[in-house]
Order: C-alpha cells, then sequence, then structure tokens
C-alpha cells in the first residue's frame, strides 16, 4: 500500500520503505542518524510478564538489525476497558525488563481501550550514518549465517491451543525473550576482540573487522519471506539453503506434523513459494518451517565467505548459536533453491 502514495523526497532519509528494510533511518547530523521502528502484537503466552518481555524483545530488534543502539521507546498497549489492571501491570514490567537489558529508556507510551490486548513499542535509536546495515548487498560467495532457530509460529499456535509440551514452550519463550544485543554487538566490533579492516579491503563494512555485506532479521514474514526481501534488494543474486543445517526449535516439526500451523504461516506460503525450489525428498515439515512467521526471530547475515567461519566462532563464544544455513549464488531461475 505505501507504494501506491505520493513519494517523499527527503535528502535525510537514508532509508525508507523502498526495499522492505528492518528500521527507517534519518541523518540527524553530519556522523549522526536515528533509527526508528514500530511493533506491536496480541498475546502469543499465557503469563502476562512474559508476554511483555517478547514484545518489548521484538520491537528492539529491528534496531539491531540495522546495526544500530537502541535509545529511547514509546509503549503501545490496547487493553479491555472492564481488564484486570494487575494483568496489564504485569505486561509493562515484563517490556519494562527487556528495555532495562537493552539499556533502552520507556519515556511514555499510549493506550485505547480495545477488546483485544495487543501490546509493543516504537522504538528509536542512534546510528553513524556510515555503518548502517541494510538488508540489500549480499554477493554471490557470501555465507548466510541465522542466529536463532525457526519455529516460534507453530510452537504458539499449539499454545493457544493447549497443545505444546512443556519443554518445547521453554525452548520457545528462551528464543523470543533473548535480545539480539549481544549477537549485533559482536557483528559491529563493539563486543569481543574484533579485528581492524584488512588495508585497502573495501570489501568491509566501515569501521568493522567481518565482511557482512546485508543483515535483516527474520519475523513475521519467515525465514523465505526475509531472505526474498535481502536477495530482491542485493539485485541479480538468489540463495541456495541446505534444509539438514537450519537450525530448528525442540517441538517445532511435531507441532507442524501435528497440524498446528499460524494463518501468517499460510498466508506466508502463499505469497512466496514460487520463488523456492526443492531438491527432491526435501520432507514436507522442513519445507513448511521455512515459511513459519518469528516473533522476535534471529538476525539473518550475508558475510563474506572468508569471514564466517571466525564470526561463526565469535559468536558462539558469547552464547549465540549461530548456523552457517546455506550460500549466496549468482541470479537463478528460482531465487531460493533448498537442498538436503
Amino acid at each position: 500500500m505505501l507504494g501506491k502514495l505520493a513519494r517523499q523526497h527527503d535528502p535525510n532519509v537514508l532509508v525508507g520503505f523502498d526495499h522492505a528494510d528492518d528500521a527507517g533511518v534519518y541523518r540527524i547530523a553530519p556522523d549522526r542518524a536515528l533509527v526508528q521502528t514500530v511493533d506491536f502484537f496480541t498475546p502469543i503466552v499465557d503469563d502476562p510478564y512474559t508476554f511483555g518481555q517478547i514484545a518489548a524483545t521484538n520491537s528492539l530488534s529491528d534496531i539491531y538489525a540495522m546495526g544500530g543502539k537502541p535509545l529511547t521507546a514509546l509503549a503501545l498497549v490496547c487493553f479491555p476497558e472492564k481488564g484486570d489492571l494487575e494483568i496489564l501491570e504485569r505486561i509493562l514490567a515484563g517490556g519494562l525488563a527487556k528495555m532495562v537489558e537493552a539499556r533502552c529508556t520507556v519515556i511514555g507510551g499510549h493506550s485505547i481501550r480495545d477488546e483485544e490486548t495487543k501490546f509493543g513499542y516504537a522504538v528509536t535509536g542512534t546510528i553513524a550514518p556510515e555503518k548502517v546495515f541494510r538488508n540489500g548487498g549480499a554477493r554471490p560467495g557470501d555465507r548466510l549465517l541465522l542466529t536463532k532457530a525457526l519455529g516460534t509460529g507453530v510452537i504458539s499456535t499449539a499454545i493457544k491451543k493447549d497443545a505444546a509440551q512443556a519443554s518445547w514452550i521453554e525452548a520457545a519463550v528462551k528464543s523470543m525473550t533473548m535480545l539480539n544485543k549481544t549477537a549485533a554487538e559482536v557483528i559491529t566490533g563493539e563486543r569481543g576482540p574484533g579485528r581492524p579492516p584488512a588495508e585497502g579491503a573495501d570489501r568491509l563494512s566501515p569501521g568493522r573487522g567481518f565482511a557482512v555485506h546485508a543483515m535483516t532479521d527474520v519475523t513475521g514474514f519467515g525465514l523465505a519471506g526475509h531472505l526474498r526481501e535481502m536477495l530482491l534488494a542485493s539485485g541479480e543474486v538468489s540463495a541456495e539453503l541446505g534444509s539438514s543445517c537450519i537450525p530448528v526449535l525442540k517441538g517445532a516439526l511435531e507441532c507442524i506434523r501435528a497440524g498446528h500451523i499460524p494463518g501468517g504461516l499460510k498466508a506466508n506460503r502463499e505469497f512466496a513459494e514460487c520463488i523456492v525450489g526443492y531438491e527432491k525428498d526435501i520432507p514436507e515439515e522442513l519445507r513448511t518451517i521455512l515459511f513459519d512467521p518469528q516473533t522476535a526471530g534471529g538476525l539473518l547475515l550475508s558475510v563474506s565467505s572468508e569471514d564466517a567461519s571466525e564470526l561463526d566462532r565469535a559468536l558462539r563464544a558469547v552464547g549465540v548459536k549461530a548456523a552457517d544455513i546455506g550460500a549466496i549464488r549468482a541470479e537463478t531461475e528460482k531465487l531460493i533453491e533448498v537442498r538436503r
């Protein structure tokens, strides 16, 4: 719908909605820009405090995906007029706990009466204009790294149907409440030993030791949908995924086999499967998980093959279990090819 509106022209807009990137970036000084995003949704777990944590983690994710630092947040609340205010207090407390962890200050918000509870944040961060990560820029030969396992969508659906095992819920909640902060700090060189940029190597992003050419987070459109955006924004490239290399949360494949498929997954698959090709004998549940809408999902990176292993080790050293799930190739008939 945004594409049908009159285009605004402002030279300070460094990242708008042209390529479906994760957040907007607006320059406010030669050496400083704002990163802005907003996200809110309905409860996906029963515990109000946990729901607040998940909503905050999810709202912050787009700031990290651009390489920015979250600065301030405004809460967005929809709550029933006759709802239990103690529940709302727990939601807000859970969200605040994650904002404190992210060192992001909640400075206000807005609430409306709504029969269906919804919660999230509008988040503003800061970044140097020359250090913005975009979802475009992937190059043939790059490796694709993913920092979180897939499956939160189907497990959340099973939770709503009271069909999820406790261990599945525990794994999903742990994933959905883990900030992408640590991973982003490693990628941007702010955590860990890092490396100085190689002399004369223009393949390296300014001021960073790892050649990360494109980055996004995997959220509502699923892995296939967000990878599609990355490939289209990069131009003349495609991707090859190894189905056995894609990390999956405990219980996610069981949820798919049991038919706990969220509406968002069906919509994602209907929209994007036309650009996906599968090698023979890829199990149906592995095909399905590619389209699972993620809440507070991980970061998806297109990184130089020379740096992928070292970046993987750096992430694992701080507890981020990144997985090498495939590679960027020159453009092929199918935008995404899935192999065993």
